[in-house]
């Protein structure tokens, strides 16, 4: 499924990149069937001064909980993709946040997406907006996350 590749803030400070790799991961979990879980992973890739490409979209793990309506990311799994990207890398390609899908067209966060997303952002210990991205069966929310609580919607360039 095709999905738009490049996003900014309304004020165009911020541009996000999608590469190909993530865009086909989202294209395979999307739900098109009403027996489709949703699915889900983190977010890994370069920063370029307030610019964020997005490289590589993990895949969902078997120890994460996947539900018509919910999706629980475990840790470890991801934690260990995260880190083997950031040693090849030399700590070029990093965590920039998580994505999830909605069995929606056009996708929407839920209270628990936003209430999870701004508990992420606190946490990040370099002070970094969370990116965080829901895939629908037609189109991405991407939005980033700040460690103060406010956000920002991206809008398609």
């Amino acid at each position: 499924m095709p999905y738009l590749a490049s996003w900014a803030t309304s004020d165009r400070k911020v541009l996000v990149h999608l590469a190909d790799q993530a865009a086909t991961t989202f294209g395979a979990h999307a739900q098109r069937q009403s027996s489709d879980t949703e699915s889900g992973g983190i977010l890994l890739g370069c920063v370029r001064g307030p610019n964020l490409e997005i490289l590589h979209a993990t895949e969902p793990a078997a120890t994460d909980s996947r539900f018509r309506f919910l999706f629980e990311r475990s840790s470890n799994n991801h934690r260990e993709i995260a880190e083997t990207f950031w040693h090849q890398s030399r700590g070029t390609i990093r965590y920039l946040g998580e994505w999830h899908t909605h069995p929606e067209d056009l996708p929407s966060p839920s209270n628990i997406d936003k209430t999870e997303w701004s508990l992420l952002a606190k946490k990040r210990l370099d002070n970094r907006p969370l990116l965080a991205i829901i895939v629908g069966r037609q189109g991405l929310h991407l939005e980033l996350v700040f460690k103060n609580g406010e956000s920002k919607v991206l809008e398609s360039l």
